[in-house]
C-alpha cells in the first residue's frame, strides 16, 4: 500500500465514486473521468481549483478544519468516513514502531463469555481476526475454511456467498470495517499482509479497497445460511473494548420468540 499520501488517495477515490447528475450538475458530453472534475468538488466545497489539486497531489497537507468540513458535504461523505477524513487531515507524528506482539484477549473477558450459553460472542481483531469467541459464537462461524478470520471468510471462502444471503452489502461492510480499524494506521504489518494478499486473490476485494469505503463496526441486522441449522437472521452490536484499543465485543442476539431464536438454541445443543 502507499502511504505517501492516504489524504490525496482518498479525495480522488471518493471523487470518482459521485456522479455529476447526482449533485444536480450536467453532466455534460465530452466527460473523461471517472466521477466528478477536480474543479467541480472545489466549486462545491468553496476552494480554489489550484488548492484543491495541490491537495490531491500531497503538495497540501493540512487543509483546515473549516475546509475539511466543506469537502466532506461536497462529497457527500457519511459521518465515519467524515471523522476519518479530518484524521487524514491531522496525521500523528510518525514514531518508531515497536515490534508486533500476538493479540490477546483478556481472561476476564472470555469468562464473561462464556457465562452467555444462548448469545454468540466473538471478539475481533484489528485486521477483524476473531481471537476468541464462547461456544456459541464459535459454533456460529464453525464449518469453513477461514472461521477464525472474517475477511478472508468473506473473500476467500469456497462458500461464503452461501453462508452469507446478502454477500454483496457484507462485502462492502467487511471492507469498509478493515479500513475503519485500521484508522491512519497502514503501515501495521498485519495489516499490509492482510491487504497483499487479498488484493492479489480476490478482485471484488481489491476494487472495494480502492473505493477507501469507511464503516465502523457498530451494529446491524445480518442474516447467515448456517451448515447446521439452516437461515438466521440475527441483530449484533459491537462494543469497543477499551481494555485493549483495536479490539471489538461482537454480540449476536435473535428476535424473540423467532424462528432465528430456535435454530440458534438448536445450535448451541448440537455443539454442547
Amino acid at each position: 500500500m502507499d502511504t505517501d499520501n492516504l489524504l490525496g488517495q482518498f479525495l480522488r477515490a471518493r471523487r470518482e465514486l459521485l456522479q455529476p447528475e447526482d449533485l444536480g450538475m450536467p453532466a455534460g458530453t465530452r466527460r473523461r473521468v471517472l466521477g466528478l472534475r477536480r474543479e467541480e468538488v472545489a466549486q462545491l466545497a468553496g476552494v480554489s481549483t489550484d488548492y484543491y489539486v495541490r491537495l490531491e497531489q500531497g503538495r497540501e497537507r493540512h487543509p483546515s478544519a473549516q475546509v475539511v468540513d466543506a469537502l466532506a458535504r461536497a462529497l457527500e461523505l457519511e459521518e465515519d468516513a467524515a471523522a476519518h477524513l479530518h484524521r487524514l487531515s491531522r496525521p500523528a507524528p510518525a514514531r518508531r514502531r515497536p515490534r508486533p506482539r500476538r493479540e490477546q484477549v483478556s481472561p476476564n473477558l472470555v469468562r464473561m463469555m462464556a457465562a452467555w450459553p444462548h448469545t454468540p460472542a466473538v471478539v475481533l481483531g484489528r485486521c477483524l481476526t476473531v481471537l476468541a469467541a464462547n461456544p456459541l459464537g464459535k459454533a456460529l462461524f464453525d464449518g469453513h475454511a477461514y472461521s477464525d478470520d472474517l475477511v478472508r471468510l468473506v473473500f476467500l471462502d469456497p462458500d461464503a456467498r452461501e453462508f452469507y444471503p446478502d454477500w454483496d452489502r457484507v462485502a462492502v461492510n467487511t471492507v469498509g470495517g478493515l479500513r475503519s480499524a485500521a484508522g491512519t494506521d497502514y503501515d501495521d504489518p498485519r495489516l499490509i499482509e492482510v491487504v497483499g494478499e487479498l488484493s492479489l486473490k480476490s478482485e471484488t476485494f481489491r476494487k472495494l479497497w480502492a473505493r477507501h469505503d469507511i464503516r465502523q463496526k457498530t451494529h446491524e441486522t445480518k442474516r447467515f445460511r448456517h451448515p447446521l441449522v439452516g437461515p438466521l437472521t440475527l441483530h449484533y452490536e459491537s462494543l469497543t473494548v477499551n481494555s485493549a484499543p483495536g479490539q471489538q465485543l461482537v454480540v449476536y442476539q435473535a428476535g424473540p420468540g423467532s424462528p432465528s431464536e430456535e435454530a440458534l438454541s438448536l445450535l448451541g445443543s448440537l455443539t454442547a
